[in-house]
């Protein structure tokens, strides 16, 4: 029952990861390859305010939203001055500087070593302890999450950002400006990616910068690729599908020596042929070109 829970809740965290990831990527149509930096930085804040200055849960989260947006404004602003490769170019730089200052930083981060004893939440003196409790803890946030983007999604901001993707010069025609519509997405997305680290943090008790690569970036953009974009059910679909079938091949009872080896390849062969019959995910309204 605990290995069910655990599943749970780290679909739940991905979850909250893969709809701010689909507010840039899908509704913006910008292939963003740092959205792992926004979590690590989300995670590394979380923990040092909670550990460094003992500041209670509630406050921590807040300021952890905020410090994690205000990095997701600054590196939007000479992000957004670009489009399409140039600006995957610069999320891949960013993901990079952040992940190597995570490392390197070891008076700070402590680097490679990583930071263990990371206390559980505390609520109005109730602590969230057993894997039971952070399951209903995180499924609470999942929860305010998902109402505050999907309104956010089918708002005129959500429309405006639509129209943008699907053509950015008439959207601007009418005066929505790509540049700050853009820019507010970028940042609530990583902002919202923050969350995601600070739970993340708090339930696993221990972080190291191993956990926020590139790797951690591109899976991200494939569940999106998988389940769809641009919609309010493909991320779901695409994070389901992409945390329980590597599970699921565990159970395929392979000899020990090859397991992992033929699991990959099991994987993989199932994206491709995934992409080559649905490109566009499994739900999803817009093909990411």
């Amino acid at each position: 029952m605990n290995y069910v829970l655990h599943l749970c809740i780290m679909i739940g965290i991905y979850l909250i990861l893969v709809y701010s990831l689909n507010l840039v990527l899908g509704f913006c149509g910008l292939l963003s390859l740092c959205h792992a930096a926004f979590y690590g930085i989300g995670a590394y804040t979380y923990t040092l305010l909670v550990m460094n200055y003992e500041i209670p849960f509630l406050l921590a989260l807040f300021l952890t939203v905020c410090i994690t947006g205000i990095f997701a404004f600054l590196i939007s602003i000479p992000g957004l001055k670009f489009r399409g490769d140039p600006f995957v170019l610069v999320t891949l730089g960013f993901q990079i500087i952040i992940f190597s200052v995570l490392y390197n930083w070891i008076s700070l981060t402590r680097g490679p070593y990583g930071i263990p004893g990371i206390p559980r939440p505390e609520i109005f003196g109730l602590k969230i302890d057993s894997i039971y409790e952070y399951f209903c803890f995180v499924l609470c946030v999942l929860v305010v999450v998902l109402v505050f983007l999907g309104i956010l999604y089918r708002s005129p901001f959500g429309l405006a950002l639509k129209s943008l993707r699907e053509d950015e010069k008439a959207a601007e025609s009418l005066g929505k400006s790509a540049y700050h519509h853009f820019l507010w997405a970028f940042t609530i997305g990583g902002a919202i990616a923050g969350i995601a680290g600070a739970l993340y943090a708090s339930y696993i008790t221990y972080i190291d910068p191993t956990s926020f690569t590139l790797d951690e970036s591109i899976f991200q953009v494939v569940i999106l690729l998988v389940g769809g974009a641009g919609n309010l059910i493909g991320p779901t679909l695409g994070t389901i599908f992409m945390i329980l079938l590597p599970e699921s091949l565990r159970f395929l009872g392979l000899p020990d020596t090859v397991a992992a080896n033929v699991r990959q390849i099991i994987y993989g062969g199932i994206l491709i042929l995934l992409m080559y019959f649905r490109p566009q995910g499994i739900k999803g309204d817009f093909k990411i070109r």
